[in-house]
């Protein structure tokens, strides 16, 4: 006999609840499995989650933005270019090594060598080891964002990662999509250890049975994390019990979640940018301004947020989102059909011409469904435009070859400061500096460049939110990008699963202190 649970509501609870896993396992699905074990290898928020589970970095933000202490229990500023980090003792690796501040300083040189890593590390100079327990980290100039740097600074096993592997290879090589031995191996001091791993189905891991944090709450002693890319497939799981935890929520399926009496949902605003970079070495037609501004103006990003985000974002005008140091309020969305085809009858582009873009289908809330939108807006003003979507795992190759004309980019500050946007998305791109890393348009602007590096070395709060308003006021001006919206946070999880309690603004669950009660 088949049964209709929309029929038996009573019954289809009581099964859930049978179905549901122990409160010391926790069945998480994301939208796409991260693509390396190695915390340097790609800056990507994917990347950043799974370091705090397997790694520790020497402070964190804590949910209400403060800064708490991890592997450092103190630090202290002793000039404008100094801060001296006091580190945990009796703290191993998971591979038995005792964590000095030796590995502090290995780690700060292995990622200021990775390409992704070291535009963010680049005005720290050196680690300066005191003694084995006491290391300074020293800039070049002085800089007040030091402590969001070392929220980076995930501290790896030195020992561990010497000498070669089977393959004849160095173990500290840093490879992005390169299958190194460190994006397969990892030795960290964080509360889990990997214990079973298939890229791109499943990853289990086990609480550390000798982690450091004693004072944790956290019950949580198994995660398995699976990578389920249908994000309606993904809350079916979650409705049917078969799953814990979900991120992210589509925002279609809000309503259905959160009306469920076994099922919550959790929201909170967001600061990752989702926007289009316009390839301006692929195609000289890129590189006329009044092109770009009509590209900027043809997109009705406010439409996108309200019909397709369903009100689940914010319309941007700039990189900064509100309340950041560079956010000017006067630089609002501009949406103008009639502009954007003056604009291109000005550039002499008035019968159109042909562009392709890439986009991931599992990277972001509703990514496919924006950049299909996005083709249909250009059609308005003559830009055909072919669009090939991809799941994240290829599609970040082909965004660092900057392989397309128009590719779409999310980016949530590394550093929680303005200025990361821009050294990332907007500086000249400078693989030696690492700034500009991921400038998928080759923007380049030498003023932007002097202002924001200016900034770096600005103390006075007033002077540096001053540059980077300037900045953002010439980015606006010269369309260096194609700005979407700010992205919000929703997670799906069973009652007695409360994410908010160790959810970060950055979207980072600190799942080793959830408390789960039992269902």
């Amino acid at each position: 006999m088949t049964l209709s649970w929309l029929r038996y509501p009573t019954l289809l609870c009581l099964c859930l609840l049978g179905t549901w896993a122990s409160a010391n396992t926790l069945r998480v699905a994301y939208d796409a499995d991260p693509v390396s074990l190695d915390p340097y290898e790609q800056l990507s928020g994917g990347t950043l989650q799974l370091a705090h589970l397997l790694y520790d970095p020497l402070i964190r933000w804590t949910p209400k933005q403060d800064f708490e202490g991890r592997l450092a229990t103190a630090w202290q500023r002793l000039d404008s270019r100094t801060i001296r980090f006091n580190l945990r003792h009796d703290v191993t690796f998971s591979s038995g090594n005792p964590m000095t501040a030796l590995d502090v300083k290995w780690s700060l040189l292995r990622a200021k060598s990775s390409p992704d890593f070291k535009g963010i590390f680049k005005p720290i100079s050196q680690a300066r080891v005191i003694d084995s327990h006491t290391v300074d980290l020293i800039t070049e100039q002085p800089y007040a964002l030091l402590e969001n740097m070392a929220t980076q600074l995930f501290v790896m096993d030195s020992l561990h990662y010497q000498g070669f592997d089977h393959n004849q290879r160095a173990k500290d090589a840093v490879e992005k999509h390169g299958h190194s031995y460190a994006s397969e191996h990892a030795s960290g001091t964080g509360p889990y250890h990997v214990t079973q791993r298939q890229q791109g189905t499943l990853l289990k891991l086990t609480r550390n049975p000798v982690y450091w944090d004693h004072a944790s709450p956290g019950n949580v002693q198994h995660i398995s994390l699976t990578p389920i890319h249908d994000s309606a497939t993904r809350s079916a799981a979650l409705l049917a019990g078969d799953l814990d935890l979900i991120a992210p929520v589509p925002p279609i399926d809000h309503y259905r979640i959160n009306k469920h009496p076994y099922i919550q949902l959790f929201t909170r605003s967001g600061a990752r940018l989702i926007s289009l970079q316009m390839n301006q070495q692929r195609r000289p037609e890129l590189q006329d301004i009044r092109v770009r501004q009509a590209i900027v103006h043809a997109i009705n990003n406010k439409g996108i947020a309200s019909k397709i985000m369903r009100g689940f974002a914010t319309p941007a005008g700039q990189q900064s989102p509100p309340g950041y140091q560079g956010h000017l309020a006067s630089l609002a969305p501009r949406y103008d059909l009639a502009l954007a085809q003056k604009l291109m009858q000005q550039a002499g582009y008035g019968s159109g011409f042909r562009l392709s873009m890439i986009a991931p289908n599992n990277r972001y809330v509703n990514d496919a469904k924006i950049a299909q939108a996005v083709v249909i807006m250009l059609a308005k003003i003559n830009i055909k435009v072919d669009l090939v979507t991809m799941p994240k795992a290829q599609y970040w190759k082909k965004y660092d070859q900057a392989s397309s004309d128009l590719m779409m980019l999310g980016w949530h500050s590394d550093t929680e400061d303005s200025a990361n946007f821009s050294e990332m998305l907007a500086m000249c791109r400078n693989p030696d500096s690492g700034y500009g890393r991921y400038n998928g348009g080759h923007y380049c602007n030498p003023e932007v460049d002097r202002l924001v590096s200016a900034s770096a070395k600005q103390t006075n709060l007033k002077k540096r939110t001053q540059m980077l308003q300037q900045v953002e006021q010439i980015l606006y001006q010269d369309a260096a990008f194609v700005p979407l919206h700010w992205q919000h946070l929703a997670w799906g999880a069973r009652k007695g699963i409360n994410i908010k309690d160790v959810l970060t603004v950055m979207n980072i669950p600190y799942l080793a202190d959830l408390v789960v009660a039992q269902p």
